[in-house]
């Protein structure tokens, strides 16, 4: 696995915990600038919690890898100063695509769901 640096992860707070091949968790807590106007966590940082797990993950067979598609699903919202972890899978491992569903979590209740596929680059 790549042990490049993300400013924009490290920006946002998002703590890496454990990358294996074809799987990473991450962690964030949503600060008050994280929050939308109604005081809910914003979608936007859930998305790139949620993304930044899928490139370590899709990144994790020392392959390069880029996304090329993605979406997700928001079932909950979150508020402002709790922990969401967000927690990426493999689904299919192919020569030049690669699918991952990553699932983001607080206070062990499902907050959102992610599905991104990969370009793998040999």
């Amino acid at each position: 696995m790549s042990n490049r640096k993300n400013p924009f992860a490290e920006m946002l707070g998002i703590e890496v915990i454990e990358v294996t091949p074809g799987f990473a968790r991450v962690a964030a807590k949503a600060d008050p600038q994280h929050a939308n106007r109604l005081g809910f966590t914003h979608g936007g940082f859930l998305y790139s919690l949620a993304d930044v797990a899928f490139e370590l993950a899709s990144n994790s067979h020392d392959v390069d890898a880029v996304g090329i598609t993605t979406s997700m699903q928001f079932h909950r919202p979150m508020k402002e100063g709790f922990k969401a972890e967000a927690t990426a899978k493999e689904m299919h491992l192919g020569k030049s695509l690669a699918t991952y569903q990553v699932e983001v979590t607080s206070e062990g209740k499902l907050v959102a769901t992610f599905t991104g596929t990969v370009f793998r680059k040999s």
